[in-house]
């Protein structure tokens, strides 16, 4: 029995950039943190008493003979791309529901490859699991994903990730901030569910489409990232300007696609400004899902009564990234 656990991510600037057809050409870099909501995923080879190979159990559940009959896309092409021969039962559960923005998708690859080479006895490195998790999403799948969220996952922690470079290659700095600040910056975020988005994957097609057309606003987005990280390094009481940030971010992104956000995503937006919100942007590809809003701790209070029909989730950053929590081979 196998047990891993994968965190979510969230992307503060330079989302979009990490996507190939942009950073190829012009390379790309995000700024991120993962939080401590995280994908789980059991796995085991399944004992031969039953009349099927392959039990999957996530929001549906599948029974089959062969891979070829999984319907799940990053369960099939992840036993393909790992040879799995023997029948293997296959669980996932999650802190936070599909489609929310923060990388789920990505988190239940890099959590299953994860599991899958520890079904078979192997230890790989999180930079494997990251290139291993990004082929499978855009190669064997065929999915609009960028290299980003799988990339957090796999690593963990707060980081600058680049794309590009010699051999399109993936660089991961950790950003250093001090105990202190990095808890004024935790406590000034707050993290809000605003509904399903309808059509993720069509806004993440249409983004990738306009990306040729959208060179200058993304330049800028990704400018943003070492911007984002010069604040960190200067005193806590700079900290205001990470949330300016946020906003100039939102504006621009809101430009890359007219799928990006909505009225009613405009209006939760802008009820947090008039409520003491500084600044703040959608943590998806658009449409729905998360937002994270940063907010002083002086006004946290108006802000919370001001979005008290939303969801609202705490959370914390975390640093393991994908790991094994469980590991038994009898």
């Amino acid at each position: 029995m196998i047990i891993t656990r994968t965190p979510f991510r969230i992307s503060f600037f330079g989302g979009g950039t990490d996507y190939p057809v942009f950073f190829k050409e012009h390379g790309g870099a995000v700024l991120s943190t993962t939080i401590n909501k995280y994908c789980y995923i059991t796995c085991r080879y399944l004992p031969p008493f039953f009349d099927y190979k392959f039990r999957i159990r996530y929001t549906n559940r599948e029974e089959t003979q062969t891979i070829d009959e999984i319907v799940h896309p990053s369960v099939r092409e992840c036993l393909r791309y790992m040879g799995i021969e023997k029948g293997v039962e296959i669980v996932h559960s999650s802190d936070i529901p599909a489609l929310s923005g923060i990388g789920s998708s990505s988190s239940f690859t890099v959590g299953l490859l994860n599991a899958l080479y520890a079904l078979k006895g192997e230890l790989v490195t999180k930079r494997r699991l990251a290139f291993d998790a990004i082929h499978v999403e855009q190669n064997l799948i065929g999915e609009p994903v960028g290299s980003q969220d799988q990339t957090a996952a796999a690593f963990g922690g707060f980081n600058r990730i680049e794309f590009g470079g010699k051999k399109d290659g993936i660089f991961v700095q950790t950003i250093p901030i001090n105990g202190e600040k990095l808890e004024y910056l935790q406590n000034s975020l707050l993290f809000y569910f605003t509904g399903f988005p309808r059509y993720a994957s069509e806004v993440a097609k249409e983004q990738i489409v306009q990306t040729p057309n959208k060179v200058q606003e993304l330049n800028l987005m990704k400018e943003m990232v070492d911007e984002g990280i010069s604040i960190l390094n200067g005193p806590v009481e700079r900290f205001h300007e990470f949330g300016k940030l946020l906003h100039e971010s939102w504006m621009l992104k809101r430009k890359l696609t007219k799928l990006i956000s909505n009225g009613s995503i405009d209006d939760i937006y802008q009820a947090a400004i008039n409520a003491g919100a500084i600044g703040g942007k959608l943590c998806g590809a658009g449409g729905g899902g998360f937002i994270v809003l940063f907010v002083p701790p002086e006004n946290q209070d108006k802000g919370k009564d001001k979005l008290k029909d939303l969801l609202f989730v705490p959370i914390r950053f975390e640093n393991l990234g994908a790991h094994l929590v469980f590991y038994s081979t009898t």
